[in-house]
């Protein structure tokens, strides 16, 4: 029985492969450092960016549903990163809202995204940084499902 190495794997499987396991340092990197899951991180940037919100127009800007939205709520308010304010015309609406830590947690992460940090010696090249850039924006944005293009299935 042959055994395959990574070298051996498709590029559309490595491709799945490589954002999954980036996808989980992601995750553990905003756990450990930042104490957020990816939706609390999601729901602090959209306050950040809109300004208070209604808890409905939160869940809609983080394509989740309210009731979702009310756990990650819960925690983040527990940590002290958004407040949540009854709006005083309806008491049924409720109003969230950013704290002083939660700025703060949000702009540390802004600074981190916007530090364009290379996740491996390929990226941090700037010619081959265009290359990976300009091939995932091509597989992004093809819209196209496997087996599409020519020459059929290669994942």
């Amino acid at each position: 029985m042959d055994l395959i190495g990574l070298r051996d794997v498709p590029l559309g499987r490595l491709l799945v492969v490589a954002a999954h396991l980036t996808g989980q340092r992601w995750n553990r990197y905003l756990a450990e450092e930042h104490g957020l899951t990816q939706a609390g991180m999601v729901t602090l940037m959209t306050l950040a960016q809109h300004g208070d919100l209604p808890h409905r127009a939160v869940a809609e800007q983080c394509f989740i549903r309210p009731a979702t939205l009310t756990g990650i709520v819960d925690t983040l308010e527990r940590d002290g990163l958004v407040e949540r304010q009854r709006d005083d015309t309806d008491r049924r609406s409720v109003k969230l809202t950013l704290t002083p830590a939660g700025r703060a947690r949000v702009d540390a992460l802004t600074a981190l995204i916007h530090s364009n940090r290379p996740l491996t010696s390929v990226d941090a090249d700037p010619a081959k940084a265009a290359v990976i850039r300009e091939f995932l924006l091509e597989i992004i944005g093809s819209g196209a499902e496997p087996g599409m293009t020519e020459g059929g299935p290669r994942c």
